[in-house]
């Protein structure tokens, strides 16, 4: 499997391409890597130095890669954080150049916009274009609980208003949603969910909420999930998949008190899964 992965990259820590690529080659993916900014750090230090990478810039190193010949071999397009407006029309230029070699190609989209306890964290232009113009394009989309209710102009609360913001979502254009993030006021106390759903129906897992702000755990999260439903074609095993490893990430991570992912360190958790929670199906 090969993914053209067109996101951030720093050099301290992990979000964004620095976050996805290596839990994917970890998995024996071959990732594509292509930057957006490359960043000293992420933006939540309050400071960082380093680049934005200009549209034209980005699109130029993806033209390089087509004139190698290889777009027909991308399986998947992923793409997360969006720093600007004129990245999206990049992207968007990718994806139908990959199709346009592989109709056989995907894209999947985690949609950035933000999150339940911070409000939007992005341009202000850029949720209004994710839901208008980007997620439309997609086959896949992850967002958190947060995103999902503004790209559906709705309320995901319970699992069964949240199960109707994800058929809005679906309605717009993506046939599989992740949701990640998912606190419906019954579940139990301390515990968090993920929801995945496609054609073939629904299904939900829990794990404890451990007590960390994890950046870059979402990014970890699409790029995996991405990775298994595309190689397995199952929504129930790439979400039990990718939320073992990232449990296990997240756990290692805090266990260690750092505040950066435990990226590296958690890597038998990628290439060997646990399997340890249960997935449900609801619908």
């Amino acid at each position: 499997m090969k993914i053209l992965s067109i996101q951030s990259a720093v050099a301290y820590g992990h979000v964004g391409n620095s976050a996805a690529v290596f839990p994917l080659q970890r998995i024996g993916v071959e990732v594509l890597p292509v930057y957006t900014v490359n960043f000293s750090n992420h933006t939540g230090y309050g400071a960082w130095r380093g680049p934005m990478i200009s549209p034209d810039d980005v699109r130029d190193v993806i033209t390089g890669i087509e004139e190698r010949g290889v777009l027909g071999q991308i399986d998947v397009v992923l793409s997360g954080y969006q720093g600007g407006e004129g990245i999206a029309d990049v992207i968007l230029d990718a994806v139908g150049r990959v199709k346009a070699a592989n109709p056989d190609a995907v894209y999947a989209c985690d949609p950035v916009m933000g999150n339940a306890t911070s409000g939007c964290f992005v341009a202000p232009a850029i949720p209004q274009l994710l839901r208008d113009r980007v997620v439309p394009a997609a086959d896949i989309i992850t967002p958190n609980q947060f995103e999902l209710g503004y790209l559906t102009a709705t309320e995901p609360h319970t699992l069964e208003s949240t199960l109707a913001s994800v058929d809005a979502a679906r309605a717009l254009g993506p046939r599989t949603v992740l949701v990640t993030s998912v606190q419906r006021p019954d579940r139990p106390a301390d515990t968090i969910e993920m929801l995945a759903v496609d054609d073939a129906g629904a299904w939900i897992v829990q794990t404890p909420m451990l007590p960390l702000k994890a950046n870059g755990s979402g990014d970890v999260t699409a790029a995996l999930f991405t990775a298994h439903y595309r190689a397995t074609g199952s929504a129930s095993e790439a979400l039990a998949r990718s939320t073992s490893s990232v449990y296990d990430l997240l756990e290692r991570t805090h266990q260690s008190g750092e505040r950066e992912l435990q990226l590296v360190e958690a890597q038998e958790s990628y290439a060997h899964p646990r399997m340890q929670f249960e997935v449900t199906q609801v619908r």
